[in-house]
């Protein structure tokens, strides 16, 4: 059989349902000779040698939902009933290979839409089962989405998500989410009998959508669930492929949709300071050598004041740590190279300096032009300024102002026109090695580096006028004169 009636024994009473359909995510086409091939992104399934009534089920499949009664038409008005049990083991393959989306639906009403996130064989959780008279919360995991124009429930803890065919499934989740809900709850709620109610409670419960009183309770206070964050461990999941196939990597997903950013980041308009170029050769022969600066590397809260940075001494250290160089074309968008990888030359990294305190550049918050290795003036260090410094001061649990906070954007649409699922964790990847680098380098000046572990996004973006979804903050460091020893 390709479905399950489930009756209550009430005269009337609408059985649950299953129907299937090819999952929305991937497209069926066909080679020169006609046989049939299934893609998902990376993924390829030939389906040779059907026969007439197998090739028109997958057909059907590819745009429609098909259940008991529509298999059996398909079937048995091209070839006969003898053709049933080959039809009906290519669907419970494909279904068990995720390659179908599986409704529920009672009374010729759809309730929930099972949405795998994986494929290939293993692919489908382990079924869990309602206890009856049991209550259910709302995992703190669970999370709602947009998804094909459906509304889309998914746990990063399940590779299957829950679709809401029934809008009734949502006020089922609010319940959860408040005092929980029991296999009542959910008949009264989308008004279906209970045997239909526990079955969409099966559901939500495999898709760790739902759990017991005892899993809410150890997923705040129990090792390992009680450390994540439900968006730290969502962020974690889509970029690492393995439990889901969502596209991951350089899929180019803008490419002939919207222009790509160019690799320049620049600000025409403001007051301009060419910083000297510094003499690399000559540097090469002061700076110790690289085991003895990542030895001596560590965090330093304290700058001499009385001998502040100097500006040619931010220039050479800007320049160590971000000179962009090389710009040509790659890909259909501009590429450049820096002293530190970065998604392929994107450089999409930026600093901006918030100037405290530097001998020969006024206080202010300044760009620094990686290309053309100049500073330029945005605006002085008024009250908006002063917040980022504070909040930037008691991040680092410095006692006085630092003299120079260097805070680290990153042009997020340049990776994301390239990138698919991981460009955020690939720019917080590349932040950290040009922290990595800031350090060196600076311990190899023999300056005070400090890396923060947060800063006041908000009023950075307030005070450099800049668009948080075009360029958000997202890294931050402190830099200054050392004090003698």
């Amino acid at each position: 059989m390709t479905s399950t009636a489930i009756q209550d024994g009430q005269p009337g009473a609408a059985a649950a349902h299953e129907s299937f359909r090819l999952r929305r995510d991937a497209e069926l086409s066909s080679d020169a000779t006609g046989a049939l091939r299934l893609r998902q992104s990376r993924f390829q399934l030939p389906l040779g040698g059907l026969g007439v009534s197998r090739r028109a089920l997958v057909l059907r499949l590819a745009g429609d939902w098909v259940g008991d009664l529509e298999l059996h038409r398909i079937v048995v008005g091209l070839e006969g009933e003898g053709q049933l049990l080959p039809a009906q083991i290519l669907l419970r393959r494909l279904s068990a290979h995720s390659w179908l989306e599986r409704r529920l639906q009672a009374g010729g009403r759809p309730l929930l839409d099972v949405v795998p996130r994986g494929l290939g064989s293993g692919s489908l959780p382990e079924a869990r089962r309602h206890e009856p008279g049991g209550r259910y919360r709302l995992s703190r995991f669970a999370g709602l989405r947009v998804q094909d124009g459906r509304l889309v429930a998914a746990s990063p803890l399940a590779t299957v998500a829950v679709a809401c065919a029934d809008p009734g499934l949502a006020t089922v989740f609010a319940t959860a989410a408040d005092a929980g809900c029991d296999v009542h709850d959910v008949a009264d709620t989308l008004a279906v009998a209970e045997p239909v109610a526990g079955r969409v409670l099966d559901e939500l419960l495999t898709g760790r959508l739902l759990v017991t009183a005892a899993e809410f309770e150890e997923e705040s206070t129990h090792a390992p669930l009680a450390y994540w964050l439900p968006e730290e461990l969502a962020l974690h999941d889509r970029a690492r492929p393995g439990r889901h196939v969502a596209p991951v990597g350089g899929t180019y997903p803008f490419r002939g949709k919207l222009p790509p950013a160019p690799l320049r980041r620049s600000f025409p308009d403001g007051r301009h300071r060419v910083l000297p170029v510094p003499d690399m050769e000559l540097v090469a022969k002061r700076d110790e050598p690289l085991t003895a600066v990542v030895r001596a590397r560590h965090s330093v809260r304290e700058h001499d004041d009385g001998h502040p940075l100097t500006v040619d001494a931010l220039g050479e250290f800007l320049y160590r740590v971000q000179h962009t160089s090389g710009v040509t074309q790659a890909g259909g968008q501009e590429v450049g190279h820096r002293p530190y990888p970065g998604g392929g030359g994107l450089c999409e990294l930026e600093i901006y300096p918030l100037v405290s305190r530097c001998s020969g550049l006024d206080p202010g918050l300044y760009h620094y032009d990686s290309v053309e290795h100049r500073l330029t003036l945005l605006t002085g260090h008024d009250a908006a300024g002063s917040k980022v410094t504070r909040y930037a001061r008691s991040a680092a649990g410095m006692a006085e102002t630092p003299q120079v906070l260097l805070v680290i954007t990153a042009r997020v649409q340049r990776m994301m026109w390239k990138y698919e699922g991981l460009s955020y964790a690939m720019a917080l990847k590349n932040a950290g090695v040009l922290t990595g680098l800031m350090y060196l380098v600076a311990t190899a000046m023999g300056l005070a580096p400090c890396a923060l572990g947060a800063g006041d996004s908000a009023a950075f973006a307030r005070l450099a006028g800049i668009d948080p979804l075009v360029e958000p903050n997202i890294a931050d460091f402190t830099l200054g004169s050392r004090r003698a020893a």
